[in-house]
Formats: structure tokens, C-alpha cells, sequence
């Protein structure tokens, strides 16, 4: 791997659309806080057609060479973006698709022992507006609806995997939301593996993301000589920070016009 040696950008600098060759470029774009608006539940987000037509253009602008990486697994982002279909990782980097024609590959999927997803399920119980959501090889839940039972959550999922002796378990705090998956495998492992498949070999990553559980692919920005920016805060590893998943959506529209023209 090549490690970048120019200096980091300064928090706050983002990437103008005409400095970036989609032909040289591998776009990678986490999905919830970042491309979309964070919704009361995960199944209330909305992918709005012209998202839908910019990430179709960009596709094609560079090959094939965009890819969501998300928490979600493929199966759920291919519906929800349907009928686009692109590459993508999935559940955290259970799941690898490096190409939209091609099949998912598993990842070395470890799953969460049955005792401890049914524990975790029971949690539910606390109040009817905790959601969780079981993703086979993670599970979140979702506390946006019942901020005031962060504490004792947070408390509680640490026991359990605790009390489970469940050492190969990581407990990822996000914005309201706690994920509990395995250790094996996380966003960047995937991103790196991502990164040796046509058509994305051979190209300068870009990534976007907005939480904890992106933190794992700005760490490993540099050795692929990449770029990464963060969305709503200034994250470690970031070389610039989008306000908000609206001026993602914009930069991405006005890049895929300029890609347009390029080409």
C-alpha cells in the first residue's frame, strides 16, 4: 500500500467537485447521517430521486466505482435505493460487493451468540418506542425516540456482553444508537479489501462518513493514500467536514455535473 505524505487538510476544507477525476477516483459513501437524514427509525429515512439520478451518474462517470459503505446490510440498501443498485459493504463489513453485477461475498461472518441476541432483544421491553434492529451480524438499537434511557442502556449492554464473555463482541456507541458487533471485521477492513477489486484497485479513495463506526476507515485513509470527511462534526482522521447530509447530497450533485462534462 502507498502511504499518503502530503499534509492533512485543515478541518473544514472540502474538496472542490471540479478538482476530482471521477476516472481516478473510488467515491465511498457511508449511508445513514451521511447521504441520508437521520429518521426517527431506520425505516423511516427517505432516498430522494435526485440523490438517486446523481449516484446513477456517478457510477457511470467513473466506471463503476462507487460504493456505500454502511451498517445496513446489502440486501436492505439495495431496497431502499432500488431501483439503483451499486457496490457496496454491508453490516459493518460483514458483507463486500464490488461490483453491482456480482453476488455479495461474506466476509468471515461471525455471528452474535443466540443467548445474547435474545438478551439483547428483551431490551425492547424497557419501553415500546426502543427499537432493535437485528441485522444478523450486528444488532442496534435505536434509542432517538427515548433519549432519557441512554444511560441505563449504555449500562445494560455492557453487562451483557460482559456477563456473555463474549470477547470477540465490540459495543460501538453511535448517535442514539448502540451497536454491538464482532471485533473480525469493521468498515475499514472491508474498504481495504474493497480497495484490491476492480474497478476500484489502482484508485485514490475518497470517503465520507459521519460516526463511530466510520472511524475505522479514516484510520486507514492513509495507508491507501486516500482523502476522508466527515459530516455534522470534525471526526479524527478527517481532512474536511460537510455541515450536514443535505450539503453531501449537493457536493455529490454538483460533482456528477462536473464529472459529466469531463469525460
Amino acid at each position: 500500500m502507498q502511504r499518503r505524505t502530503e499534509p492533512r487538510g485543515k478541518s473544514g476544507v472540502l474538496p472542490s467537485p471540479d478538482s476530482i477525476d471521477m476516472r481516478r477516483t473510488a467515491l465511498l459513501l457511508d449511508v445513514d447521517g451521511t447521504l441520508l437524514d437521520i429518521a426517527a427509525t431506520p425505516a423511516g429515512v427517505v432516498v430522494s430521486p435526485t440523490l438517486r439520478s446523481n449516484l446513477s451518474d456517478l457510477l457511470a462517470q467513473s466506471g463503476g466505482a462507487v460504493a456505500l459503505v454502511s451498517g445496513r446490510t446489502i440486501d436492505t440498501l439495495d431496497r431502499l435505493f432500488a431501483p439503483l443498485k451499486a457496490p457496496a459493504i454491508g453490516g459493518h463489513g460483514a458483507e463486500m460487493r464490488p461490483s453491482a453485477q456480482e453476488p455479495a461475498l461474506k466476509r468471515r461472518p461471525v455471528s452474535i451468540t443466540d443467548p445474547l441476541r435474545r438478551r439483547l432483544h428483551a431490551l425492547a421491553d424497557i419501553d415500546p418506542r426502543l427499537l432493535v434492529e437485528d441485522k444478523l451480524h450486528s444488532i442496534a438499537l435505536h434509542y432517538r425516540l427515548v433519549l432519557q434511557q441512554e444511560a441505563f442502556l449504555k449500562q445494560e449492554v455492557t453487562r451483557l456482553v460482559t456477563a456473555e464473555g463474549a470477547d470477540n463482541m465490540e459495543i460501538l456507541f453511535g448517535k442514539a444508537v448502540i451497536e454491538i458487533k464482532p471485533k473480525l471485521f469493521n468498515k475499514g477492513s472491508a474498504v481495504s479489501a474493497l480497495m484490491t477489486y476492480p474497478p476500484f484497485a489502482g484508485r485514490i479513495p475518497l470517503f465520507i462518513g459521519d460516526d463511530t463506526t466510520d472511524e475505522s476507515v479514516f484510520a486507514i485513509l492513509p495507508d491507501l493514500a486516500g482523502r476522508g470527511y466527515s459530516v455534522g462534526r470534525t471526526m479524527t482522521g478527517a481532512d474536511g467536514t460537510f455541515a450536514s447530509p443535505q450539503a453531501v447530497r449537493s457536493w455529490l450533485a454538483r460533482l456528477s455535473t462536473h464529472a459529466g462534462r469531463a469525460l
